[in-house]
C-alpha cells in the first residue's frame, strides 16, 4: 500500500510543527484576533472606531537569498524577523499601523526543529512591530528544494486614517533628509555579496577579516531592523511629510518613490556612519561606489524627509527610540531630466 509518507510528505510531521508553534503565534496574539490557530482563516476585528475613514494597507515579501546564508550557517532562529520586517517596514511608511501577518513556509521535506526556529523568529518579528501572527501555511513539496532548504514569503495587513496617510505630496524645496541607521545589510543585495565574498575572495561563513568584528556569516545574518513602532510615534509627534524604506535598489531608486513632481535630493554621503560588511564588499569585488549605492543601503534603513525647523527634535526624538538618526540632506528643486538623487562628498 502506498501512502503520502512513501511520496515524501509526512502529514504527522506537519501536525506536530502546528502543535510546537501555537504558543509561539499566540504570544504575537492582540485584542483584535477571535481566531486561534488550525482554522482555515485568521480572523481579526477591526477596530473602526478608532478611525475617521479607516484605509487597510498591505505588503508582502520575502527574505531573498539571504537564506543562503542561514543555510551554510545552519541558523535559522533570525531569518524570521527578517520576514517580517521587509513587509511591515513597507506598509509603515504611509504612516500604517501593522495589524497583523501571515507567512508561508514551503520546503521539500519538513525538519520540525528547524522549521520552529524559523517561526521563532517571525513571532518576535511581530512582537517587535506589534502585529499578530494570527496565520500560515506549510507546505512540504518532494524534489523542489535542495536538503535543508527551504523558502520563505510573507505577507502583513495594516490601517491608517485617510487624513494622516503619508505619501510624500507636501514634500518641496527646503526640507530635510533624516536617514535612520540600518543595523547592517538588511535583507538586500545578498546576490551580489555572496558572489563577491564567497565565490571571488573565497570567504567562508567562518572567516574573519579585520573589518569586522564577528565572522562573515554573522555580518551578513544580522536582522532587519523593524521600524514600524518608531514610525507610528514619531508621526504622532512631528510633521512627517514623507518615508522611504531602503531595500532593494538603495537610496537611489527607492527614495524617490515618495517624491511629488518638482523636486529631487541632494544626498551628503559623508555624513553617516556606512557598515564595514559594505566597505569590505567594495574592496573585495572593486565594487564602484554608485553601484554599491544602488544595490546596498549603505547603512541607511529608513529616510525621513521633514521641514527643517524639525529635523534636530525629530533626531533626539529618533534617538529615545533606539534609532541613530542624521541629517544626510536636502529636498531642492527639479525637472523631470534632473537625476532625483544626487550624491556628494
Amino acid at each position: 500500500m502506498t501512502t503520502y509518507r512513501d511520496s515524501g510528505v509526512d502529514i504527522d510531521a506537519g501536525d506536530e510543527f502546528v502543535d510546537r508553534i501555537k504558543p509561539l503565534v499566540r504570544s504575537t496574539f492582540r485584542p483584535e484576533v477571535l481566531t486561534d490557530l488550525g482554522g482555515f482563516g485568521g480572523l481579526f476585528r477591526l477596530q473602526a472606531k478608532k478611525y475617521e475613514d479607516p484605509v487597510l494597507v498591505s505588503g508582502t515579501d520575502g527574505v531573498g537569498t539571504k537564506l543562503r546564508v542561514a543555510f551554510l550557517m545552519d541558523q535559522h532562529d533570525t531569518i524570521g524577523i527578517d520576514l517580517v520586517a521587509m513587509c511591515v517596514n513597507d506598509i509603515a511608511v504611509s504612516g500604517a499601523e501593522p495589524l497583523f501577518f501571515l507567512d508561508y513556509f514551503a520546503t521539500g521535506k519538513l525538519s520540525v526543529p528547524k522549521a520552529q526556529e524559523v517561526l521563532k523568529g517571525i513571532a518576535e518579528g511581530c512582537r517587535q512591530a506589534g502585529c499578530a501572527l494570527i496565520g500560515g501555511e506549510t507546505a512540504e513539496m518532494p524534489s523542489m528544494y535542495g536538503n535543508g532548504e527551504y523558502d520563505l514569503a510573507g505577507f502583513a495587513v495594516g490601517v491608517v486614517d485617510r487624513p494622516k496617510i503619508i505619501d510624500g505630496r507636501s514634500i518641496a524645496p527646503g526640507d530635510v533628509i533624516i536617514g535612520l541607521a540600518s543595523s547592517g545589510l538588511h535583507s538586500n543585495g545578498y546576490s551580489l555579496a555572496r558572489r563577491v565574498l564567497f565565490e571571488q575572495a573565497k570567504l567562508t561563513v567562518t572567516s574573519r577579516v579585520p573589518e569586522l568584528t564577528t565572522t562573515v556569516g554573522e555580518a551578513l545574518l544580522v536582522p532587519t531592523r523593524i521600524y514600524a513602532k518608531q514610525i507610528l510615534a514619531l508621526i504622532q509627534e512631528y510633521p512627517i511629510k514623507g518615508i522611504a524604506h531602503i531595500t532593494g535598489g538603495g537610496i537611489t531608486e527607492n527614495l524617490p518613490r515618495v517624491f511629488p513632481a518638482g523636486v529631487r535630493a541632494r544626498i551628503h554621503r559623508d555624513r553617516w556612519v556606512v557598515p564595514p560588511i559594505c566597505s569590505l564588499i567594495s574592496r573585495l569585488g572593486s565594487v564602484e561606489r554608485d553601484e554599491m549605492y544602488r544595490v546596498f543601503n549603505m547603512g541607511i534603513g529608513l529616510i525621513l524627509v521633514v521641514p527643517a525647523g524639525s529635523a534636530d527634535a525629530v533626531i533626539a526624538r529618533a534617538k529615545a527610540l533606539g534609532d541613530q538618526g542624521y541629517v544626510i540632506g536636502e529636498i531642492v528643486a527639479g525637472t523631470e531630466t534632473d537625476p532625483q538623487v544626487e550624491y556628494v562628498g
